[in-house]
């Protein structure tokens, strides 16, 4: 079939021709910044999935719909390359800016201004083209302490817009990435955000840990946060993911191609957008066959092999692949340490250095104490076409 016609769209945060599944979610979502605009008890959330569930994807929307209802939005992603002060002074001098200018009263406003002003100086915040010209705010924000400091920035943000009758959505991707003190801040920020009833809503996505890593830097960042979970999509809703796009460009797909897509994606979003666009352009003629499938899937998977797997694989060190290799000869997961030791022949304390670190780079998480599984998603089929052979045993000690 005609490839400039196909309406599936794989890509890192691409929007789905149909976002299926995620109803209740954004439902959520919007009653929840509804209840922020009316000054009602809210919290804050935080999707949380496996890589390729379309976290980003929903943060987007969720961006899209608090700009619909009328609120100023702020969006991030935090990563290795930045410190959280210098992901957010750009969009919070432009929403304070914004703030400025829509009344005559600026008092709050102005204090605003200046309170970022002292952060970024206190802080020593790279903050090229986000110049304010204007004085800090003395003692305010300019303790170099980023858990009180980033708390008084929130607040004087939340009572401009307060002051304007706006509400703030800041949406985070990537949370895992956070230090554990830039973390510790955010959750403290918003405590007080919450205690004062201020319209600023944080939300978020990450990795599995981050809910541990949130729970160990603040106890109480369980009742300040929701956690709505992402994952595959049922059989129904990963069905119309598929026939729908598929349907409204006047072709079909057959029952059976279905089936195999599924089975092979195991309804993940990420996957069904590649298997879907790699079916589309096999096909020669409507409908789509398992057999069309089958062909489609020879290129999907070596694409993802030298995209979506590859850009993960490439950044660990040889004993981090050694450990995975093994992890994933145990299958899917989750799996005890000890069974992966075991498999590297070596003794499991002498692993918990590498798992951490493979934790800190997102490729493995720790559903619960002792059990350890991939944050991507067919990882473990990858492993086993990129080293078909398991690594050597190490002798124990």
């Amino acid at each position: 079939m005609d490839e400039h016609d196909n309406p599936f769209a794989p890509g890192a945060g691409t929007p789905p021709p149909e976002l299926a599944g995620r109803d209740e979610i954004l439902a959520d979502a919007r009653t929840t910044i509804r209840r922020v605009q009316a000054g009602r008890a809210f919290k804050s959330f935080i999707f949380i999935g496996l890589r390729g569930v379309g976290k980003t994807v929903l943060l987007n929307k969720v961006q899209s719909i608090a700009e619909e209802l009328g609120c100023k939005s702020v969006h991030v992603e935090a990563h290795d390359g930045k410190k959280l002060p210098e992901l957010l002074a750009p969009p919070l001098r432009a929403i304070l800016l914004d703030l400025d200018r829509l009344g005559k009263a600026t008092d709050v406003t102005k204090r605003g201004l200046r309170v970022l002003r002292s952060f970024l100086g206190s802080l020593k915040v790279k903050y090229e083209g986000v110049e304010l010209g204007i004085d800090p705010e003395a003692g305010t924000a300019d303790s170099g302490d980023l858990e009180a400091d980033l708390t008084e920035l929130l607040v004087a943000l939340g009572n401009a817009a307060r002051a304007r009758e706006k509400a703030i959505v800041i949406t985070i991707d990537e949370l895992q990435y956070l230090s554990e003190i830039e973390l510790s801040a955010l959750i403290m920020a918003l405590h007080r955000i919450s205690q004062k009833s201020l319209p600023v809503l944080l939300v978020g996505a990450g990795l599995p840990q981050i809910v541990g890593q949130m729970g160990e830097s603040k106890s109480y960042a369980e009742r300040l946060f929701d956690f709505p979970v992402t994952g595959p999509l049922s059989k129904k809703d990963a069905t119309a993911a598929l026939r729908g796009p598929i349907e409204k460009e006047g072709a079909r797909i057959e029952g059976a191609a279905i089936d195999e897509i599924l089975r092979v994606t195991e309804g993940y979003p990420y996957f069904l957008q590649e298997w879907g666009y790699q079916s589309w352009n096999m096909t020669l003629k409507s409908p789509i066959s398992a057999a069309d499938v089958k062909a489609a899937s020879v290129v999907a998977t070596k694409r993802l092999d030298g995209g979506f797997f590859r850009v993960r694989f490439d950044r660990l060190t040889p004993r981090e692949k050694d450990y995975l290799r093994a992890m994933a000869e145990l299958g899917p997961g989750p799996h005890r340490s000890g069974d992966i030791a075991e498999i590297l022949g070596v003794k499991v304390e002498s692993v918990a250095p590498l798992r951490s670190g493979l934790i800190r780079k997102g490729m493995v998480y720790s559903p619960q104490h002792g059990d350890t599984a991939f944050t991507v998603p067919l990882f473990d089929h990858y492993m086993k076409r990129v080293m078909p052979k398991l690594p050597k045993p190490r002798t124990k000690k």
